[in-house]
Order: structure tokens, then sequence, then C-alpha cells
């Protein structure tokens, strides 16, 4: 049996009894929920980690969508990085609706790392490079580079550099590998960090290091991979 076109297939207009457990009046087939389960527990999902539930997702996209904006939440699918996600959904006028999610900011290291990674993955898929590989000493040393000149707690900020790489592993933007002290650059920051916002989030940097007292941390958006502003960037996860 060959997969359904894209959002199209039987599976998207529930007509049978897919009762599980006693009292179960849920419409979804048990992949079907357990792909919904997924994109509820993780900041995304992607074909290259889960290609199961990829195709469950794709064959009922609709659906799962449906379920989704149930709780005012929206699915987002790039089909070019093969990648999906869920946003907070935003009602007309701007109004925010009652969330699961919650909001937290990345710490200054997180956000140079993901600038670091992000030109990384560019420049590397650029030269044919499919995978793209880095190791922690290496990600701890480029953070460096952008200490601060008054700053003089070299072996405090290594150690929270060395958590910001930490950080990102466990939201897998970095993918562990065999060995504990490299990793992938997922495809992922592709769709946190677009190109157009490289250069304000170099400028916001830059500014940070020519502050003797930076104020704040700059922000993302994991589950919502879309930066409004260099200093505002938002991380939504589940609560």
């Amino acid at each position: 049996m060959t997969d359904a076109p894209v959002g199209e297939t039987d599976s998207d207009t529930p007509s049978e009894n897919f009762s599980l457990f006693e009292g179960d009046e849920g419409g979804l087939t048990i992949d079907q929920r357990k792909t919904l389960v997924l994109l509820m527990k993780h900041r995304y999902i992607s074909a290259a980690l889960q290609p199961a539930e990829w195709r469950i997702l794709l064959r009922s996209r609709s659906l799962l969508k449906s379920r989704l904006n149930d709780v005012f939440l929206d699915l987002h699918i790039d089909l070019h990085y093969e990648i999906a996600y869920k946003r907070q959904a935003v009602a007309e006028g701007g109004d925010r609706f009652p969330t699961l999610l919650h909001d937290v900011s990345y710490s200054r290291e997180e956000t140079i790392l993901l600038v670091l990674l992000r030109q990384r993955f560019r420049s590397e898929r650029a030269n044919g490079q499919d995978i793209v590989i880095v190791d922690r000493d290496n990600l701890v040393e480029n953070v460096a580079h952008f200490r601060p000149e008054n700053a003089t707690d070299r072996s405090g900020d290594a150690r929270r550099a060395a958590a910001a790489v930490d950080s990102l592993a466990k939201a897998r933007v970095l993918l562990k590998t065999s060995d504990a002290d490299r990793f992938r650059i997922s495809a992922v920051i592709e769709v946190l960090l677009p190109v157009e916002r490289l250069a304000e989030l170099l400028e916001w940097l830059v500014a940070q290091n020519a502050d003797p007292a930076p104020s704040g941390s700059a922000r993302s958006d994991i589950d919502a991979p879309h930066i409004d502003a260099p200093d505002a960037l938002e991380l939504e996860s589940l609560s």
C-alpha cells in the first residue's frame, strides 16, 4: 500500500470506532494519537529523527492540525527541511489564548551558539555536506570570542558556555552522536534563524560586548520558530 498524497487520506475524516480503552471516545487511530503526543511533548519532529511519525503526520495533517487547534495551538510543517512544529495560536486582533506553552529566555551563551551553529550549518551545506558535525570544545572556545573585554571570570564563562551546549542538545538543536563530545547540527536551525535575522543577532551581540553591564538575554522560539527582534526572542515549550 502506497502513501496517500499529503493531506489526502481516508484517515483525515474518521468514520470508524477507534476505541482503545473503556469509555474512549477519541477519533484517532493509535498511530495518529502517538504522533499527536510526540508533537505535544517535543519542540519539533522531523523525518530524519521520527520517519514513521513524519509519514503519519503528512497523511493525517488536517486531522492532527484540528486537534492542536482545539487547544489553541497551530501546526506548521516545513516540507523543505522536513520539520514540523507547533506554535501558540494568536487571536485576531493580537489577543492571546490560554496556553499550554510557557516562555523561556535563551541565555547570552545560547544565543551566541545559535548564531555560530546557523552560520556553520549553512556554510557546510553550501560545500555539499549533508551532515554537519561540531565538537563541544570548539563550540565553547568560539563562544569565548564574544566575551566582553571587561569580563574576568573566564572559568565561569566557560561553565556557562558548556551549559549552553548541553541546553541546545536537550532542545535537539544539537543532536547526539556516538561520541558524547560531538554533535550533529539539526536542520531545525534553519527554521529557528532565517538568514535575514542573522545580521540582527550579530549586531545585538556586538552591542552586548560593548555594554559593560549587559541587560537581560536574547530570546528565541523553538516551539514557534520565528524571531521578532534580536533582543526579544521567545522560546516556548510545554509546561
